[in-house]
């Protein structure tokens, strides 16, 4: 039930991304204190694979609750949660409890459908009734638009695994998923977030390459189909609105050109580049442990006062680019710990989707290394993980993937040492 609130309220209500986290954080704490099953002792224990997990988002979460022990300042993010630095750790200690109780996998699919449908809805209602000039419901439009793209993703992803399981059960699900999928991907249009859809061509490809030898001709045909009128109803939304992610795509292409011609880095794009430079500038002058919470603040000021940088780049505490922003404030060290945040839960998905011929061990392994791949992504152009929703929405998704993945693994191996043929 936790699983699925927060999958489905992630984007849909305001407190969803801190309080579904924290009562499974309590019932964790509270059943390893008060809770004990023989039966079930040595069941779900560590193995070398999610101790290295575990110590990927410790050594994320020390490093960063260092920077701001050394920088005196509680201010971790737009939204000013001075919790954040401590979040990786606590998902650590939820990762453990979870691969010794794990959830049930339908939560997260039910998760999706909710969560994907809810943000479609909210988008269309918002942009048709409301008349907003970008879908957002009342967050930044950005994760709300990355964050409903990777909804529709997984859901597709999890539609398409249970097309080629021969007797899915609730069947409804498949296509219920399907209507999330496309209800997220709207949202995303409609929030006219572009900096997303840099990773969709990545993310379709890793899609179709894990799916195309098991769908049948025609069904592929069906999601060939399917997939244009998708396409097609999304740039006629888009022409009905006079907006969204192709009029920003369009201004994207002016703010560059005018950047390089004119120097303009006031617009969108124009600013960004300008702290991405910026940021390339501070990594240089500090490149081992970077300038801190409040070094990075005072140095982009400097920089604005002597001309070097525009002065709307005051108006941002971050850097519009998790791997730059993370490199001037925390210098290697800081782009070591994420690129470790990143890599060790890529390479594990990885080599489970190589490995695995299950059709959901797959899935979820493709669900994992999407949610991973994504983040990269999104994180080209945002600080994502200094977003609240963001980094809540990264650690928790790949997480559910990794221990869903797992208890799958041990049904499989009970089953091939003679035991019940009982699935999750």
């Amino acid at each position: 039930m936790l699983l699925g609130a927060f999958v489905s309220l992630l984007l849909l209500v305001p407190w969803g991304y801190k309080v579904v986290p924290s009562l499974a954080l309590v019932l964790a704490l509270a059943g390893t204190v008060l809770y004990r099953d023989p039966t079930r002792e040595g069941a779900g224990r560590l193995d070398g694979e999610d101790r290295l997990w575990v110590l990927s988002l410790a050594a994320f979460s020390g490093l960063w609750c260092l920077d701001i022990a050394r920088s005196g300042v509680l201010h971790a993010s737009e939204q000013g949660s001075g919790t954040m630095p401590c979040w990786p750790l606590l998902v650590a200690g939820l990762l453990v409890w979870w691969r010794r109780h794990p959830p049930l996998g339908v939560g997260l699919w039910l998760g999706l459908v909710v969560g994907g449908s809810g943000a479609g809805v909210i988008a269309l209602y918002e942009r048709f009734v409301l008349g907003a000039y970008r879908a957002d419901n009342g967050m930044n439009a950005i994760p709300f638009g990355n964050l409903s793209l990777l909804l529709g993703v997984l859901a597709l992803v999890a539609m398409l695994g249970r097309l080629y399981r021969p007797t899915p059960s609730w069947s409804w699900l498949t296509p219920a998923l399907g209507l999330a999928a496309v209800a997220g991907l709207a949202a995303s249009f409609l929030s006219g977030t572009r900096g997303g859809w840099v990773a969709v061509p990545l993310l379709a490809w890793m899609s179709y390459s894990t799916f195309r030898p098991v769908l049948s001709r025609r069904q592929r045909l069906k999601l060939a189909g399917g997939s244009w009128l998708l396409t097609i109803g999304l740039v006629a939304m888009t022409a009905i609105t006079d907006y969204g992610v192709t009029k920003r795509v369009e201004r994207a292409i002016d703010d560059i050109r005018d950047y390089m011609v004119e120097g303009d880095g006031g617009s969108s794009v124009g600013l960004r580049l300008e702290m991405w430079q910026a940021g390339g500038r501070m990594f240089m002058e500090k490149p081992l442990l970077g300038w801190g919470e409040r070094g990075l603040e005072e140095a982009r000021n400097t920089m604005v006062d002597r001309g070097l940088l525009h002065p709307g780049a005051r108006r941002h505490d971050q850097l519009h680019s998790d791997l730059v922003d993370t490199a001037a404030r925390r210098g290697l060290a800081g782009v070591v710990a994420l690129l470790t945040l990143y890599g060790v839960p890529a390479v594990l998905f990885m080599r489970h989707l190589r490995r695995s011929r299950d059709a959901r061990t797959r899935v979820l392994a493709l669900s994992g290394l999407l949610v991973v791949i994504a983040f990269i992504g999104f994180g080209l152009t945002q600080s994502m993980l200094r977003d609240v929703r963001g980094l809540s929405g990264y650690m928790g998704l790949s997480m559910a993937c990794w221990v869903l993945l797992k208890a799958r693994l041990a049904v499989l191996d009970f089953e091939s040492r003679g035991g019940i043929g009982a699935t999750r």
